[in-house]
């Protein structure tokens, strides 16, 4: 197991936010990056579903962050509807990093500079536990689903 201060800066604020909300996962680190679902499902030997993609849009003017199953994509048309948004458009990697202060590919769902309007996929319930990459590419933690509406203040939603 890695210590907190043996983590990468960004990895470290995303542990310091987990346990100021009361979340007692420890961020680990993979040999190798997984910025991808199926790259993380496989380095941790778990359902693609149990991967939590943290994905950064941009919407009506501001970030949004939709936490979603590794199991699927965004449907944007959709969701843009349901949550009566104009439009919801990926987001550029400078803006995903201005939002996060993180890279795409390591986007966890917290230690951002500063809190970001959040859709967490309700598909997510389905796994006892799920598994959130922890603000770099080689960094992932497990929580619930249930810690993971509370850390991000997020909405369930259906997103695909």
């Amino acid at each position: 197991m890695t210590s907190a201060e043996q983590l990468p800066v960004r990895s470290r604020l995303v542990h310091d936010a987990l346990r100021a909300a009361g979340i007692d996962g420890d961020i680990v680190v993979l040999p190798d990056a997984a910025a991808t679902a199926p790259l993380a499902a496989a380095a941790l030997g778990v359902e693609v579903g149990a991967i939590a993609n943290s994905l950064v849009f941009w919407s009506d003017g501001e970030p949004l962050l939709v936490m979603t199953s590794g199991a699927h994509r965004v449907d944007t048309t959709a969701l843009a509807a349901r949550l009566g948004r104009d439009s919801i458009r990926r987001a550029t990697p400078e803006q995903v990093r201005d939002a996060t202060g993180q890279a795409i590919g390591g986007v966890a769902p917290t230690g951002h500079p500063a809190p970001l309007t959040t859709i967490v996929d309700e598909d997510l319930a389905a796994h006892p536990q799920i598994w959130a990459a922890g603000g770099t590419p080689h960094t992932v933690f497990p929580l619930t689903f249930e810690e993971l509406v509370r850390l991000t203040a997020g909405t369930v939603a259906k997103v695909d």
